[in-house]
């Protein structure tokens, strides 16, 4: 008789039944970036109608609208020339009468080592298009969760990333989560970033060329149509768990649109 306890990891309780709406910085406003907008409008006012505080969004990205973003990305012909973040920001606001905020910086330390303002919030979810950019997000959320106060104390973080057909999203807390007794399940405080987790597969996996794509044809042939879209409802999910189900038993997955194969990571 198998009496091996399923591994599983507990939502912090500041999630589930928080007093005002749970900070959230989203990290990238491209093609993935500005699908997890829309999914996290999805979600706010889904927890809302459940009697949940909801959430408030900052995100972040210092880039412009050009051609090559519409079609694959949520952007329109009229918004060429505005940052991606405010034009986003814009619309879910007047969508939904929200009051969340758009920073047309990067998320990085200035050349002063000192992190951005507004670099806390509860969940940090990071849409970014290189490696370096990941670890930078990685050393920026381990400053700042040294710097305890009661406020905006970091608890996750979900990474995004892509290559053409391929990608993995990553759920990580930032330091360990208290967990309740259970003689059903083992549970697990800590879940590792993905950088110290993956950070090998990370960098042997970037691609040399970063440059910008001048057409939306140029774009797709740096990634494929709907692997954006894809993880992103898959990736989402696994956050509307935990805010639904106070638990999850999965930390993230790999991803292959090519022949629609996906793995699932257990917690472990």
């Amino acid at each position: 008789m198998n009496t091996e306890k399923t591994a599983v990891h507990f939502t912090d309780n500041d999630l589930i039944s928080p007093a005002n709406p749970i900070s959230v910085n989203l990290i990238g406003a491209g093609g993935t970036g500005s699908k997890v907008l829309t999914a996290l409008m999805e979600i706010n006012e889904s927890l809302i109608a459940l009697g949940h505080a909801g959430l408030q969004v900052r995100l972040w990205d210092d880039d412009v609208i050009t051609n090559a973003n519409l079609g694959r990305q949520r952007f329109f012909e009229c918004e060429t020339g505005l940052y991606k973040s405010v034009a986003l920001i814009n619309r879910i606001n007047r969508c939904i009468g929200s009051n969340w905020k758009a920073e047309t910086v990067k998320f990085e330390k200035d050349r002063f080592g000192r992190l951005p303002e507004k670099a806390r919030a509860v969940i940090t979810i990071s849409c970014v298009d290189n490696v370096q950019a990941r670890f930078g997000v990685a050393e920026i959320l381990k400053e700042a969760s040294y710097r305890r106060n009661y406020q905006e104390e970091p608890k996750y973080w979900l990474d995004f990333g892509n290559s053409q057909d391929t990608g993995q999203v990553l759920l990580s807390t930032i330091g360990e989560i208290k967990q309740p007794n259970s003689e059903k399940y083992q549970t697990v405080a800590s879940l590792p970033f993905v950088t110290d987790e993956y950070g090998e597969l990370l960098l042997q996996s970037e691609q040399d060329d970063n440059t910008p794509s001048c057409s939306l044809a140029e774009a797709l042939e740096k990634q494929d149509l709907f692997i954006n879209s894809s993880l992103v409802q898959m990736g989402c999910s696994l956050l509307w768990n935990l805010f639904r189900r106070g638990m999850t038993e999965y930390k993230g997955f790999f991803h292959n649109l090519k022949d629609f194969r996906t793995h699932p990571i257990k917690v472990a």
